[in-house]
């Protein structure tokens, strides 16, 4: 959980900024700016975690893998799992997470162009719907949210 303290008086649309200190708008700047590297820190963290755990089910299931990929992907019994259990498979909507957030659209993006750029040498563009980034985007939202608590120290 991340924990931040309130804050009443760096933001002239919420506070009488007529009663604050040169003092205090440093002090509250400051700690803005500390409880933002946070934020980035959980979401530095998330993407640490995503990264270690990218494709996990290509080596937990390698022999449905490897049946799968020796019939060039006729059967596809792996490939469904696969895109069911790894979040970052966004492109059949029915294996899209509902808290789909934009962690999981990073790690599509940089999955796209590692195996783009080590297999053919080249990244193949892949659309993305609009309604999708809205979704991950209130998602990120969420989930940021779901991990502060706002502590009064005053």
């Amino acid at each position: 959980m991340i924990e931040i303290n309130k804050s009443k008086g760096a933001d002239s649309r919420t506070c009488d900024y007529t009663q604050v200190t040169k003092a205090t708008l440093l002090e509250n700047s400051e700690q803005h700016i500390n409880d933002v590297q946070k934020g980035m820190l959980f979401f530095v963290g998330k993407l640490i975690e995503t990264g270690q755990s990218h494709d996990k089910t290509k080596l937990s299931h390698i022999d449905d893998f490897y049946r799968d990929f020796q019939t060039g992907f006729k059967s596809k019994e792996w490939w469904k799992m696969h895109q069911k259990t790894e979040r970052h498979h966004l492109r059949d909507p029915q294996y899209i997470q509902d808290d789909v957030n934009l962690v999981d659209i990073l790690e599509m993006l940089t999955d796209g162009v590692m195996a783009g750029l080590a297999r053919t040498g080249e990244y193949r563009k892949e659309p993305i719907p609009e309604e999708l980034l809205r979704r991950a985007f209130d998602n990120t939202i969420k989930l940021l949210l779901e991990n502060v608590k706002v502590v009064d120290n005053g």
